[in-house]
């Protein structure tokens, strides 16, 4: 497996350098000329830049997903999380899914304007959006633009019924919004927690809340009243793998209601980043890591493979030790009594404002 040797931590980031991306028409390479290394890398700022955008409403046809429909109010995000299967999509704007990924973020202003547009065309049929499939909406700049926010009171408007997946304690924030919602049946809340280790966690997803905050979060949110579920994703074998039962049980403790998980996913650029990332934080256990996410992704010593693009194998992983993982979430899901359906939301009380009134003329 190459790796790039110059690649080193960076306080609060997640990648290790910053690649070009897979549409470039250059490509540089790193080399230590033996006059020191030039650390500017190390003082990086975070820049932010608005963009306005024609529709706001993604929807997807993958077999293997909870929802249709969903909303990213940015591009990017500053958590860093090394394992993002999203870095790459930075990309198609002619960015690298490393450093720029959590540094160069994007701001949909008119996100919320666009939103309410969609709901009220005639045409919309109403189902859940997943509010932060591939950005987190509570990231740091949401404090500033709170963009999330603006769209919860669009979608409260329309009485449109939505998850959050997050790992922020900023979704604390909105618990105005999201009680009244979560008692007609129209909001439920995922809460990613992927280790209670604090080192581990600083390294791989250096800008999101400790894990005991999120746990803090998940019972905040249940003591407002709003359904709890908790995303142990991604499981990485010998990282947080060895975790699954407890960080099931905390969950639990703290009130989450579902639980689901999902395997450690490399698509494009991302391989080589994490690759890296692993060789520099654990240069210890990353042949046996890599080893078996390969044997997960049908792979073998011969042929690193440590993507699968397939319908639900890519989410699961294949083979002896994907079983294994899937027996033990299952045993200690059962065990705790947490639910593995999705969070069932009302669609029936969608309404588009100015219906009411219409209907009175008659």
């Amino acid at each position: 497996m190459p790796t790039n040797s110059l690649s080193t931590p960076v306080r609060g980031r997640g990648a290790t350098s910053n690649p070009p991306h897979r549409f470039a028409r250059q490509q540089r390479e790193e080399v230590d000329d033996g006059w020191g290394r030039d650390d500017a890398r190390h003082a990086l700022r975070t820049e932010v830049r608005e963009e306005r955008v024609r529709s706001v409403i993604v929807r997807n046809d993958s077999p293997d997903l909870q929802f249709n429909l969903s909303i990213n109010p940015y591009r990017g995000c500053e958590h860093g999380c090394v394992y993002c299967y999203a870095r790459p999509n930075h990309a198609y704007v002619g960015l690298s899914p490393g450093f720029d990924f959590e540094s160069r973020l994007f701001v949909k202003r008119d996100a919320p304007e666009r939103l309410r547009e969609e709901l009220a065309a005639a045409s919309y049929r109403c189902e859940p959006i997943n509010l932060g499939s591939a950005t987190d909406a509570y990231q740091p700049i949401e404090r500033r633009y709170a963009l999330t926010r603006a769209l919860i009171e669009v979608m409260a408007e329309f009485r449109q019924p939505f998850t959050i997946v997050t790992k922020s304690s900023l979704v604390e924030r909105d618990v105005d919004l999201l009680a009244p919602l979560a008692r007609d049946g129209l909001v439920g809340v995922f809460v990613t927690l992927t280790t209670l280790d604090a080192d581990l966690a600083r390294r791989w997803e250096p800008r999101a809340a400790a894990p005991w905050r999120r746990l803090q979060t998940m019972r905040r949110l249940r003591e407002a009243g709003v359904p709890v579920g908790v995303s142990l994703a991604p499981i990485v074998p010998f990282l947080n793998e060895p975790e699954i039962e407890r960080l099931l049980a905390e969950a639990h403790e703290a009130g989450a209601q579902t639980a689901f998980y999902q395997v450690l996913r490399l698509p494009r650029e991302l391989r080589e980043l994490f690759v890296e990332w692993l060789e520099a934080h654990y240069p210890d256990r990353a042949r046996r890591v890599l080893r078996r996410l390969s044997e997960m992704r049908g792979g073998s010593d011969e042929r690193m493979r440590l993507n699968d693009p397939e319908f639900f194998s890519r989410m699961r992983g294949r083979g002896a030790w994907a079983e294994l993982i899937r027996l033990r979430f299952d045993l200690a899901v059962r065990k705790l009594g947490l639910d593995r359906q999705r969070m069932a939301l009302r669609t029936d009380l969608f309404r588009r404002p100015g219906d009411d009134r219409q209907l009175g003329l008659f």
